[in-house]
């Protein structure tokens, strides 16, 4: 698998999370920046919109679902849609679907496993 200049924002307010996250993608050619919180996130997509969000719901402050309504008004703004995948302890149907009218296309429970997190982004960037 090849993600050769992917550019991926990761948002979990796990540090290490978000950086085994990264270490990973970008061993896959990936281009990754980790945001420990939801203003960090708003922040470096001041800067330059990914290509994909990683992103976790439950955050101190401002929470997943909070972040990503406002992703969808910047990606509008800047005339880009974002795909985005939804990382959560808080598995189940609601859960899912939550995050799905929230505004995430995926949503995969915590702990991440490796190929499943993959296939995700696979088929979200092959129908970008």
């Amino acid at each position: 698998m090849n993600f050769s200049g992917l550019r991926v924002l990761v948002v979990d307010d796990q540090a290490s999370i978000g950086e085994l996250i990264a270490y990973i993608l970008e061993d896959l050619g990936a281009v990754v920046t980790v945001a420990t919180s939801a203003v960090e996130a708003l922040a470096a997509l001041q800067q330059q919109l990914p290509d994909l969000l990683l992103c976790d719901i439950v955050m101190p402050d401002m929470d997943g679902y909070m972040l990503i309504q406002r992703v969808r008004v910047l990606s509008r703004e800047q005339g880009k849609q974002i795909p985005a995948i939804a990382l959560t302890a808080h598995a189940g149907e609601h859960n899912q679907q939550q995050a799905l009218a929230a505004g995430f296309q995926m949503h995969i429970s915590k702990p991440v496993e490796l190929e499943e997190l993959i296939r995700a982004i696979v088929s979200l960037v092959s129908q970008q």
